[in-house]
């Protein structure tokens, strides 16, 4: 069993395609390709935790429809659209240790818990991958958008957030390499 993290399938929401430039030309081609990515990782047997926005609108014939075509057991993080739907998730946050790791897991980047060194977040589409939410603390955005419409596994999340980590420490290491021979920053 593997645990795989996403966020904002949106199922069967056109406008999503517009407001995110979703490379798809029809919500139902939409739903299928992503149908299709979260099977090709995610088995069975697996555990998905889903940060939110599911389905726009609909019942709980709708959700299920799509929720059965999918692999995996889900533990449903509610969303803003998931208020429209019949998901009925009464989750809005969790905190799990896992990899040695503290995360929090929520949909909002701003109901992210700046105490917790790793926070997971929905909600944010496009608009970045990881930033650093204070010294201590990091965001991860797990939406389809920023991860070419896969579910992601720790060990890619992990990959990233070092990556980042490497990359912030290059940039203060350069910083630092900008003073003169007496060590004071030049004007």
């Amino acid at each position: 069993m593997n645990y795989w993290w996403t966020s904002d399938y949106h199922f069967s929401h056109f406008n999503i395609i517009r407001y995110c430039k979703r490379p798809f030309e029809t919500a139902e081609e939409m739903n299928e390709t992503i149908i299709r990515k979260h099977n090709e990782r995610v088995k069975p047997e697996d555990t998905v935790f889903f940060l939110g926005d599911f389905i726009f609108k609909g019942g709980e014939e709708k959700c299920r429809h799509f929720e059965k075509r999918l692999n995996g057991k889900f533990i449903f993080i509610k969303g803003n659209h998931d208020r429209h739907n019949n998901l009925n998730t009464i989750i809005s946050k969790v905190y799990i240790h896992y990899g040695s790791k503290d995360i929090c897991m929520t949909h909002r980047a701003e109901d992210a818990d700046p105490n917790v060194p790793w926070n997971f977040c929905g909600h944010i589409h496009e608009k970045y991958k990881i930033k650093r939410l204070n010294e201590n603390s990091i965001i991860v955005n797990l939406c389809v958008e920023a991860w070419d419409y896969y579910p992601v596994a720790f060990k890619q999340i992990s990959s990233v957030i070092a990556t980042f980590l490497k990359e912030e420490k290059k940039g203060i290491q350069l910083s630092t390499e900008s003073t003169d021979p007496a060590g004071e920053v030049g004007e």
